[in-house]
């Protein structure tokens, strides 16, 4: 059922709900499918949908006003001038099915410039939260501004990403077997299928590099399940210390070694087999085929790459004036799968393998949000609300994409055939 405050039937002062129910609409789509609730106590919106959205102050809407879209939502959201009770992730897609394609609000700004005046909350822009993203470099993707980018997003705290990611502190896709699966066994799996994909299984003892290696589980299930020798490397310095320590409490260190290096300054060196895991969207579109080449230029004749990242339909560059760039992934791009395979071809790889984990994704970021909710206050006092904030909306965004086919993930294996073609793969899929 969907209720409406009235305006009274004298002249009275028209609530906040009465003034801004038509902006909502054209907002979150007609009927509302949550309730919404406002500063001056005023309701509108759905009695019995997921949740409530709090509008809280008016500076949630002048924020709105003054950086129309995504932008402005977002910054509301962080700050805490928007909230949301409830299951964030079904509030959300509450609102993305209804919610029209195109923003007719935005082109209606006047009007909701008039409400915002008929209530007396006009006034300048408040100023963004204070964790937005501000390069030193204007230039994407140099090797300065890739460690600004990523120092960004993984040096924000060890301990709060233990809160969010759980045991398995593995910050990229799970595989969840069957519906009993945990967190932490459904990530063991995700591993696993990388390493069988890679032939660790049936090749013992060989040298693995792990590109873009978080917190190091992939080497460590690597080289306790596979007898692999493996190098981690990623840029992030508070990962590559907390690795180490993984490493060494998982009794591999004599087999895993953990650098802190960026993949541009790999050379001289022979690998068996290359993981990249969520790696190749940091990349850009760019420099895509060149990543490709750096690693192909690594394995030795019939090596294989996984690379398993985010795509889109069409691929997207985060916008500059968009939330995950602000706030999440800044300089992220989501790349056509088939764009990554024809660059991954252009790069001397044959591929051999295409496998879609959408699904396990959507459930992987339920996960997360869950535990960061379980974790909220210790979380809040690691990193701050403005920064728990954005990870909760910004972690249910995603799992609402993953859902309804906004996002995908891909798994891609290519190999590096020797002179003759041969590539040693198996004559059937092993999995």
């Amino acid at each position: 059922m969907t209720t409406h405050v009235q305006p009274a039937a004298n002249a009275a002062p028209r609530s906040a709900a009465d003034e801004l129910h038509p902006v909502l609409t054209a907002l979150l789509g007609d009927p509302l499918g949550v309730r919404v609730s406002f500063w001056d106590g005023s309701t509108t919106g759905a009695d019995d949908g997921p949740g409530t959205l709090h509008v809280r102050t008016p500076e949630a809407l002048r924020r709105i006003l003054w950086a129309p879209g995504e932008l402005g939502l977002a910054r509301a959201f962080v700050c805490g001038d928007l909230d949301a009770e409830g299951d964030i992730i079904d509030m959300l897609t509450a609102v993305r099915h209804r919610a029209p394609r195109e923003q007719p609000w935005v082109r209606d700004l006047p009007g909701a410039v008039a409400a915002a005046r008929r209530l007396g909350v006009l006034g300048p822009p408040p100023p963004p939260p204070g964790i937005e993203f501000r390069p030193r470099s204007l230039r994407r993707h140099t090797i300065r501004r890739d460690a600004d980018a990523v120092g960004h997003h993984y040096d924000v705290s060890n301990e709060f990403y233990a809160m969010v990611l759980g045991e398995s502190m593995t910050y990229s896709c799970a595989l969840f077997p069957d519906d009993d699966t945990g967190l932490a066994d459904a990530q063991a799996a995700k591993h696993e299928r990388v390493c069988r994909k890679l032939g660790l299984d049936r090749t013992p003892g060989s040298r693995l590099l792990d590109v873009g290696c978080g917190w190091g589980q992939m080497a460590i299930h690597a080289a306790q399940h596979h007898g692999a020798q493996v190098v981690g490397i990623t840029i992030s310095t508070e990962q590559a210390a907390l690795a180490r320590e993984r490493v060494a409490a998982a009794g591999v260190a004599d087999q895993v070694e953990i650098r802190l290096q960026d993949y541009r300054e790999l050379r001289g060196e022979t690998f068996d087999v290359i993981s990249s895991i969520g790696m190749s969207e940091h990349v850009g579109s760019a420099n895509l085929v060149r990543y490709f080449e750096t690693l192909r230029a690594l394995l030795r004749p019939t090596g294989r790459l996984l690379n398993h990242a985010i795509s889109s339909i069409g691929g997207s560059k985060l916008p500059t004036r968009g939330f995950i760039h602000r706030y999440v992934f800044p300089d992220g791009e989501l790349i056509d799968v088939g764009d990554s395979v024809l660059a991954m071809q252009r790069a001397g790889f044959e591929i051999r393998d295409v496998e879609s984990l959408r699904e396990h994704y959507a459930r992987t970021l339920r996960h997360w949000v869950a535990n960061l909710e379980q974790h909220w206050d210790a979380a809040v006092a690691e990193v701050g609300v403005e920064r728990a904030r954005t990870w909760r909306l910004y972690m249910a965004a995603s799992s609402v994409g993953f859902t309804d086919g906004g996002l995908n993930i891909h798994q891609v294996l290519g190999v590096a055939p020797d002179a003759d073609g041969h590539s040693a793969m198996p004559r059937v899929r092993p999995l």
